[in-house]
């Protein structure tokens, strides 16, 4: 580190000797994970490249229309190149899908009637998701319409149960679920071979069950993707991964044509479809974002293995470890107390771009059985693959950081993070 660089984060960030040792002991430790962080970047950046030219994008495709939204060759343009990319028959990619939940919240109405059943394989879905199913009691549940649910645990060393599998499948499963990201729980996230796994296992028993992946914080960190491997529907959000941090808002849901058929009745009206749909503009950015997304997901990777190798030097647990294969940009803390992970929480917001001065609280937040608290001075409101941090606070207090646009964003956060405990040791 340049002394110039030293004397601006001491002077400016107020960070002590201590900070920077550890600093670079843990640069020391991680430098030669970059490398392999590196070589599946530059796969999946060529592979993004190579579907934009297929396509023949054109900058006549970032104008826009109005109204309904016919003939939006910009629109059509994006659900081709994302089609293309994660190696399926059709796309939705909009910007009315408000969130990730949103767009598997589609996935599951287009495609369960009365009478189905949804099966979770990997245990109970992300806390957003339990309202919609019907886990939780919400209005409009999927349980209100005759939908029923059904989950299967997790193996005691954290994987999937491929034989609990089997015997929950029966007559009534239309659809099952994966989960690749670990959401708010003390899990490793699926790699692909994981979910691969799962999806021969699934289809052994029923091959016309439709296999659903929720594909959050998972984009770009392995040179395949779970349609690569049979997930016949896929789902994410556009302010997370794939949006590159440029992508104002919106979501994408992609796999074979008949399913996202029926999923895009939902998105507007039965006979009606992805036929329409304004894009306001924001063609430019989305795709500008796609293309910057394996890049700007390697950061996100680099800063969070820097998080984990520097809290594990503090004697934190942490998962993964810094050293373990990753399948998701998300990188878990556990902390000791509700204090600690307030303290964490306003370091990541004190190194912000935007909002650095604020000092997040926890608050009911909807969809969210705890109280969260969340850091995120984001250009992009709520976009995780900025730099984050957020939790339930609850026990065991576990914190979850990600994103970093840069890995030497992702970086100051972990060190302020460590500085603010320090001066708020109670």
């Amino acid at each position: 580190m340049l002394e110039e660089t030293k004397e601006l984060l001491k002077g400016f960030y107020d960070l002590d000797e201590e900070t920077f040792k550890l600093s670079e002991e843990v640069m020391e430790d991680i430098k030669y994970k970059f490398e392999e962080i590196k070589q599946i970047r530059e796969y999946n950046q060529y592979k993004v490249l190579k579907a934009m030219q297929e396509a023949r994008l054109s900058d006549n495709h970032f104008n826009w229309t109005t109204g309904y939204g016919y003939n939006d060759i910009g629109r059509e343009k994006i659900e081709e190149i994302y089609s293309k990319v994660f190696n399926t028959e059709d796309a939705l990619v909009r910007p009315i899908i408000v969130n990730g939940t949103h767009a598997l919240t589609l996935c599951l109405q287009g495609l369960v009637r009365p009478g189905d059943e949804i099966l979770s394989v990997t245990s109970r879905p992300y806390d957003t998701l339990e309202g919609v199913i019907g886990i939780r009691e919400e209005k409009g549940s999927l349980k209100e319409f005759g939908v029923t649910y059904d989950e299967v645990d997790f193996l005691e060393d954290g994987n999937i149960d491929l034989e609990g599998i089997k015997k929950k499948i029966n007559d009534r499963t239309k659809l099952v679920m994966i989960q690749r990201s670990k959401g708010y729980s003390w899990r490793k996230s699926l790699t692909i071979e994981d979910i691969k796994e799962a999806i021969d296992t699934i289809k052994s028993v029923k091959p016309e069950a439709i296999v659903m992946v929720d594909n959050c914080y998972g984009e770009f960190l392995d040179t395949k993707e779970p349609t690569d491997v049979g997930a016949d529907i896929m789902a994410g959000s556009l302010i997370k991964n794939p949006g590159g941090g440029l992508a104002l808002t919106g979501g994408y849901i992609v796999g074979k044509k008949d399913l996202v058929e029926l999923i895009s009745y939902r998105l507007t009206a039965p006979g009606i479809g992805k036929e329409c749909g304004l894009t306001f503009g924001t063609s430019r950015s989305v795709l500008q974002g796609f293309f910057m997304a394996p890049y700007v997901v390697s950061q996100a990777v680099m800063g969070a293995i820097f998080c984990a190798r520097a809290f594990e030097k503090l004697g934190y647990d942490v998962l993964p470890k810094y050293d373990d294969v990753r399948s998701d940009i998300i990188q878990v803390v556990r902390l000791n107390n509700a204090d600690e992970v307030i303290d964490f929480c306003q370091g990541i917001q004190a190194a912000a771009a935007v909002d650095s001065y604020v000092k997040p609280e926890p608050w009911a937040m909807p969809g969210y059985e705890s109280e969260v608290i969340m850091a995120a001075g984001a250009f992009i409101q709520g976009s995780s693959i900025e730099l984050s941090a957020d939790a339930p606070i609850r026990p065991p207090y576990n914190v979850y950081f990600q994103g970093g646009l840069t890995f030497d964003h992702s970086k100051m956060g972990t060190l302020k993070a460590i500085g603010h405990m320090k001066k708020n040791v109670r």
